[in-house]
Protein backbone atom coordinates (compact mmCIF):
# COMPACT_ATOMS: atom_id res chain seq x y z
CA UNK A 1 0.00 0.00 0.00
CA UNK A 2 1.20 3.48 -0.88
CA UNK A 3 -0.26 6.65 0.68
CA UNK A 4 0.57 10.02 -0.86
CA UNK A 5 -0.54 13.36 0.58
CA UNK A 6 -1.43 15.99 -2.00
CA UNK A 7 -1.89 18.81 0.49
CA UNK A 8 -4.79 19.90 2.71
CA UNK A 9 -6.98 16.75 3.05
CA UNK A 10 -6.30 15.37 -0.43
CA UNK A 11 -4.85 11.84 -0.48
CA UNK A 12 -4.02 9.21 -3.07
CA UNK A 13 -4.00 5.62 -1.83
CA UNK A 14 -2.73 2.82 -4.06
CA UNK A 15 -3.67 -0.71 -3.02
CA UNK A 16 -4.60 -4.02 -4.67
CA UNK A 17 -4.08 -2.52 -8.11
CA UNK A 18 -6.69 0.17 -7.38
CA UNK A 19 -6.40 3.89 -6.70
CA UNK A 20 -8.46 5.72 -4.08
CA UNK A 21 -8.71 9.53 -4.15
CA UNK A 22 -9.92 11.41 -1.08
CA UNK A 23 -11.12 15.03 -0.80
CA UNK A 24 -9.59 16.70 -3.87
CA UNK A 25 -9.53 20.50 -3.51
CA UNK A 26 -10.10 23.31 -6.00
CA UNK A 27 -7.39 25.78 -6.97
CA UNK A 28 -9.63 28.76 -6.20
CA UNK A 29 -10.20 27.65 -2.60
CA UNK A 30 -6.64 26.64 -1.68
CA UNK A 31 -4.20 28.35 -4.06
CA UNK A 32 -2.82 24.95 -5.11
CA UNK A 33 -3.23 23.29 -8.48
CA UNK A 34 -4.94 19.99 -7.63
CA UNK A 35 -3.00 16.99 -8.97
CA UNK A 36 -5.13 15.16 -11.53
CA UNK A 37 -5.05 11.38 -11.88
CA UNK A 38 -7.26 8.46 -12.74
CA UNK A 39 -8.89 6.76 -9.76
CA UNK A 40 -11.14 3.78 -9.17
CA UNK A 41 -12.75 5.15 -6.02
CA UNK A 42 -13.39 8.76 -4.97
CA UNK A 43 -14.32 9.63 -1.39
CA UNK A 44 -15.74 13.06 -0.49
CA UNK A 45 -16.07 13.91 3.21
CA UNK A 46 -18.30 16.96 2.74
CA UNK A 47 -19.44 19.52 0.21
CA UNK A 48 -16.99 22.40 0.67
CA UNK A 49 -14.95 23.34 -2.39
CA UNK A 50 -11.63 22.68 -0.71
CA UNK A 51 -12.72 19.02 -0.43
CA UNK A 52 -15.16 18.17 -3.23
CA UNK A 53 -13.43 18.96 -6.53
CA UNK A 54 -14.57 15.86 -8.44
CA UNK A 55 -13.25 17.33 -11.71
CA UNK A 56 -9.68 16.75 -10.53
CA UNK A 57 -10.22 12.99 -10.72
CA UNK A 58 -10.03 11.33 -14.12
CA UNK A 59 -11.74 8.18 -15.31
CA UNK A 60 -15.07 6.97 -13.98
CA UNK A 61 -14.49 6.31 -10.28
CA UNK A 62 -17.13 4.98 -7.94
CA UNK A 63 -18.01 8.01 -5.82
CA UNK A 64 -18.99 7.81 -2.15
CA UNK A 65 -19.85 11.14 -0.56
CA UNK A 66 -21.62 10.25 2.66
CA UNK A 67 -22.41 7.38 5.02
CA UNK A 68 -22.60 3.94 3.42
CA UNK A 69 -20.60 0.81 2.64
CA UNK A 70 -18.88 -0.37 -0.54
CA UNK A 71 -16.54 -3.20 -1.58
CA UNK A 72 -14.50 -2.95 -4.76
CA UNK A 73 -11.75 -5.38 -5.68
CA UNK A 74 -11.13 -6.49 -2.10
CA UNK A 75 -11.16 -2.94 -0.74
CA UNK A 76 -13.83 -2.35 1.91
CA UNK A 77 -14.95 1.19 2.77
CA UNK A 78 -17.50 2.45 5.27
CA UNK A 79 -18.61 6.07 5.70
CA UNK A 80 -19.71 7.20 9.17
CA UNK A 81 -21.76 10.32 9.88
CA UNK A 82 -20.09 13.00 11.98
CA UNK A 83 -20.18 16.79 12.34
CA UNK A 84 -18.00 19.59 10.97
CA UNK A 85 -18.44 21.59 14.18
CA UNK A 86 -19.23 21.30 17.87
CA UNK A 87 -22.88 22.29 17.35
CA UNK A 88 -24.07 19.06 15.71
CA UNK A 89 -23.60 20.53 12.26
CA UNK A 90 -25.50 23.76 12.82
CA UNK A 91 -22.43 25.91 12.05
CA UNK A 92 -20.66 24.05 9.22
CA UNK A 93 -22.79 21.02 8.39
CA UNK A 94 -22.06 17.32 8.23
CA UNK A 95 -18.80 15.43 7.74
CA UNK A 96 -18.12 11.83 6.79
CA UNK A 97 -15.44 9.72 8.45
CA UNK A 98 -14.18 6.99 6.11
CA UNK A 99 -12.89 3.61 7.26
CA UNK A 100 -10.84 1.82 4.61
CA UNK A 101 -9.71 -1.80 4.83
CA UNK A 102 -7.30 -3.20 2.24
CA UNK A 103 -4.36 -5.60 2.42
CA UNK A 104 -5.45 -6.31 6.01
CA UNK A 105 -4.61 -2.69 6.90
CA UNK A 106 -7.26 -0.44 8.46
CA UNK A 107 -7.22 3.29 7.70
CA UNK A 108 -9.44 5.92 9.34
CA UNK A 109 -9.79 9.23 7.49
CA UNK A 110 -11.51 11.78 9.75
CA UNK A 111 -12.23 14.43 7.09
CA UNK A 112 -13.07 17.88 8.45
CA UNK A 113 -14.03 16.57 11.86
CA UNK A 114 -15.14 19.34 14.21
CA UNK A 115 -16.23 17.20 17.15
CA UNK A 116 -13.75 17.21 20.02
CA UNK A 117 -15.32 14.05 21.47
CA UNK A 118 -16.53 11.20 19.28
CA UNK A 119 -19.63 9.21 20.16
CA UNK A 120 -19.02 5.81 21.73
CA UNK A 121 -20.55 4.01 18.75
CA UNK A 122 -18.26 5.90 16.38
CA UNK A 123 -15.19 5.03 18.44
CA UNK A 124 -16.30 1.40 18.47
CA UNK A 125 -16.60 1.42 14.68
CA UNK A 126 -13.18 3.03 14.20
CA UNK A 127 -11.73 0.37 16.52
CA UNK A 128 -8.00 1.10 16.87
CA UNK A 129 -7.05 1.62 13.19
CA UNK A 130 -3.59 0.93 11.86
CA UNK A 131 -3.35 4.35 10.19
CA UNK A 132 -5.17 7.53 11.24
CA UNK A 133 -5.45 10.54 8.89
CA UNK A 134 -6.44 13.39 11.20
CA UNK A 135 -6.97 17.16 10.84
CA UNK A 136 -4.90 19.22 13.28
CA UNK A 137 -5.04 22.84 12.06
CA UNK A 138 -7.97 24.08 14.14
CA UNK A 139 -10.29 26.97 13.20
CA UNK A 140 -12.49 24.85 10.93
CA UNK A 141 -11.73 21.44 12.46
CA UNK A 142 -10.33 20.05 15.69
CA UNK A 143 -7.10 21.70 16.85
CA UNK A 144 -3.81 20.24 18.06
CA UNK A 145 -4.91 19.48 21.63
CA UNK A 146 -8.24 18.01 20.52
CA UNK A 147 -6.43 15.86 17.95
CA UNK A 148 -4.11 14.51 20.65
CA UNK A 149 -7.11 13.67 22.85
CA UNK A 150 -8.72 11.69 20.01
CA UNK A 151 -5.45 9.93 19.17
CA UNK A 152 -5.20 8.76 22.78
CA UNK A 153 -8.77 7.43 22.50
CA UNK A 154 -8.34 5.80 19.09
CA UNK A 155 -4.81 4.41 19.65
CA UNK A 156 -3.67 4.04 16.02
CA UNK A 157 -0.32 2.55 15.06
CA UNK A 158 0.50 5.39 12.65
CA UNK A 159 -0.71 9.00 12.79
CA UNK A 160 -0.58 11.19 9.67
CA UNK A 161 -1.73 14.79 10.28
CA UNK A 162 -3.49 16.83 7.58
CA UNK A 163 -5.47 20.05 7.13
CA UNK A 164 -2.89 22.42 8.59
CA UNK A 165 -1.04 25.55 7.45
CA UNK A 166 1.12 25.25 4.33
CA UNK A 167 3.09 27.87 2.45
CA UNK A 168 0.79 29.35 -0.18
CA UNK A 169 -2.43 27.96 1.30
CA UNK A 170 -5.21 30.54 1.17
CA UNK A 171 -6.97 29.10 4.21
CA UNK A 172 -5.74 30.28 7.62
CA UNK A 173 -4.84 27.27 9.78
CA UNK A 174 -2.46 26.45 12.62
CA UNK A 175 0.99 25.05 11.74
CA UNK A 176 1.75 21.35 12.14
CA UNK A 177 4.53 22.19 14.64
CA UNK A 178 1.86 23.03 17.20
CA UNK A 179 0.44 19.52 16.87
CA UNK A 180 3.87 17.85 16.94
CA UNK A 181 4.67 19.63 20.21
CA UNK A 182 1.29 18.70 21.74
CA UNK A 183 1.65 15.03 20.76
CA UNK A 184 5.21 14.87 22.09
CA UNK A 185 6.50 12.38 19.53
CA UNK A 186 9.44 12.77 17.17
CA UNK A 187 8.07 12.59 13.61
CA UNK A 188 9.44 10.70 10.63
CA UNK A 189 9.15 12.77 7.44
CA UNK A 190 8.51 11.00 4.13
CA UNK A 191 7.50 11.84 0.56
CA UNK A 192 5.00 8.98 0.69
CA UNK A 193 4.24 6.08 2.99
CA UNK A 194 4.79 2.59 1.58
CA UNK A 195 3.60 0.04 4.12
CA UNK A 196 2.67 -3.61 4.57
CA UNK A 197 0.79 -5.19 7.45
CA UNK A 198 3.92 -6.81 8.88
CA UNK A 199 5.72 -3.45 8.89
CA UNK A 200 3.26 -1.71 11.20
CA UNK A 201 4.78 -0.50 14.50
CA UNK A 202 3.63 -1.78 17.87
CA UNK A 203 3.30 1.70 19.37
CA UNK A 204 1.92 4.90 17.86
CA UNK A 205 4.32 6.48 15.35
CA UNK A 206 3.99 9.99 13.92
CA UNK A 207 4.62 10.38 10.20
CA UNK A 208 4.69 13.74 8.43
CA UNK A 209 4.13 13.43 4.70
CA UNK A 210 5.59 16.12 2.47
CA UNK A 211 2.74 17.60 0.43
CA UNK A 212 3.02 16.81 -3.26
CA UNK A 213 1.58 20.12 -4.46
CA UNK A 214 2.11 22.99 -6.88
CA UNK A 215 1.35 26.62 -6.19
CA UNK A 216 -0.73 28.52 -8.72
CA UNK A 217 2.00 31.15 -9.08
CA UNK A 218 4.76 30.58 -11.64
CA UNK A 219 6.23 27.61 -9.78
Amino acid sequence: MIITWLGHSYFKIESRGKIIAIDPYSESSTGFKPPRFKADILLISHQHEDHNNKKAILGEPFILEGPGEIEIGGIFIEGLLSFHDKKRGKARGLNTIYLINSEDINIAFLGDLGESHLKDETLEKINNPDILLIPVGGRYTIDAEEAVFLINQIEPKIVIPMHYSLQGLKIKLDPVEKFIKALGKKPETLDKLTIRKNQLPENTNLIILRPQIRLNKNE
